[in-house]
């Protein structure tokens, strides 16, 4: 299957509205889950757990298997520690202290820490261009984390690095990824081993740091931000891939501008989240720096 035909790209703008939406609503509900109490390896496993879950269903709808051959498993694994168990479990950590939209605005850093990783591994080209958008987007956490009024509380700065290690991690694996590629596993096969290797992992972390949750009911409202949140993840997921055949990547990655409008947007609606003038400025930025960094690939055929 080819590019998709102008006539469905009013289809898949709303697609594309729809998956910025829904991740960025993943964001106020992890705020959800840890502002009352669940500790981060705990949230970490169910969400794998249930994201396990649901990709099996998707991959047993696609009539796909799980590939289990070495390369397989290694990249697996790689994407499980990188993709989600690091990266999850600092930023659960992170989302306890700091305001659901600053953490959104934190994620769209990822073009900013792969651009070097990309140049330092020879995949990808210097540009004055997007230099000056990772300038930018620079520029746009310094702007959250120097200014005495940026934040609710000032305390808060000491938690932007640990944020700020999710974006690395992601900038990471889609480097190492795009870089050496998944052993010819597609992208929701990845995902459902990764998930189902990475609930492995964390399981005895949680348990060992008392952070286990049961999952029994009543269900509370963190339980309920949980599931959502996990089901949310693996179901736009699994859509970004599918648009990724139909539309192409360039079309794609301009959902990276949605997730942290939408992630704003949804903090202030569902948590009563209020910003400074920096934290807007910060996020003007950062919009920018992305536009500048974001490269510009050939479109992609084939189909979903």
């Amino acid at each position: 299957m080819t590019v998709a035909a102008p006539a469905s790209r009013g289809t898949l703008s709303l697609a594309l509205i729809a998956m910025g939406a829904g991740w960025g609503l993943t964001q106020p509900l992890v705020k959800i889950a840890v502002r009352d109490g669940y500790g981060a390896f705990g949230l970490v496993f169910w969400q794998l757990v249930i994201g396990a879950v649901v990709l099996t269903a998707v991959n047993i709808a696609r009539g796909r298997g799980l590939p289990l051959h070495r390369g397989a498993l290694a990249v697996y694994v790689f994407v499980a520690l990188a993709g989600t168990v690091i990266p999850n479990s600092t930023s659960y950590t992170a989302a306890f202290h700091l305001p659901a939209g600053v953490m959104a605005i934190i994620v769209a850093t990822v073009p900013m820490f792969a651009l070097p990783i990309a140049l330092g591994l020879g995949t990808d080209g210097f540009s004055w261009r997007r230099l000056a958008g990772l300038a930018l987007g620079l520029s746009g956490v310094a702007l959250i984390a120097l200014p005495e009024s940026s934040l609710p509380d000032r305390a808060m700065v000491v938690f932007l690095p640990l944020a700020l290690i999710a974006p690395f991690c992601y900038a990471v694996e889609s480097n190492v990824v795009g870089r050496w590629g998944t052993a010819g596993v597609d992208a929701v096969q990845v995902l459902q081993g990764a998930s189902i290797i990475g609930a492995v992992i964390i399981a005895p972390v949680a348990v060992l740091s008392g952070q286990f949750i049961d999952p029994r009911p009543p269900y509370g409202t963190p339980d309920l931000a949980l599931m959502a949140s996990a089901s949310i993840h693996a179901i736009v997921y699994a859509t970004y891939v599918w648009m990724v055949g139909r539309a192409g990547a360039v079309f794609t990655t301009q959902v990276s501008y949605l997730v942290t409008g939408f992630g704003v947007l949804w903090a202030m609606a569902l948590l009563g989240e209020r910003y400074s003038m920096y934290i807007w400025a910060a996020l003007a930025l950062m919009a920018l720096g992305l536009t500048l960094v974001q490269p510009r690939m050939p479109q992609r055929t084939g189909a979903a």
